[in-house]
Parts: structure tokens; sequence; C-alpha cells
């Protein structure tokens, strides 16, 4: 599985570092290293829409205060 998240100046105002310390964090706590690939990208083209992230392709909003639960359903429950 691929997790890409934007760190464009947009997102990067939206929180986009907190997203991906977290994320390192619960990669790292739910011992996914060898199943989850995180990076960064720079814009994706919907810097209206947040914290834009991708799973495998798959666009989501994402913000400090929801990753946590996206993490449990896009990664978690797909790995």
């Amino acid at each position: 599985m691929k997790i890409t998240v934007c760190i464009g100046s947009s997102c990067h105002i939206k929180g986009s570092r907190q997203v991906v310390e977290q994320l390192q964090y619960l990669i790292e706590k739910n011992k996914l290293g060898d199943d989850v690939e995180l990076g960064g990208t720079f814009c994706m083209g919907k810097c209206q829409q947040g914290v834009c992230v991708t799973v495998d392709d798959k666009f989501y909003s994402v913000t400090p205060d929801t990753v946590d639960d996206f993490f449990k359903k896009e990664v978690l429950a797909k790995v």
C-alpha cells in the first residue's frame, strides 16, 4: 500500500506536517513498515480540499484532527 501526502504550500498551511508525523507514528505503532510506503509530493491540484492524501491513487482529504480515523478506515482495514 502506498500513501502519499501533499506537502505543497496550501496543504502545509492546513497541517500536512502533522498529518505526516501522525501517519509515521501509526505505521510504526502498528508494525506496518513492510506493508505501507509513506511518501510526499507537491501539489495534487485540489488545494481547496485540505491536506490531500492518496492511498493507492484514491484521493482523500485529511486533517490533523481526522488522521487517526482515516488511518483506521483506509489503512488498517485494508492491510
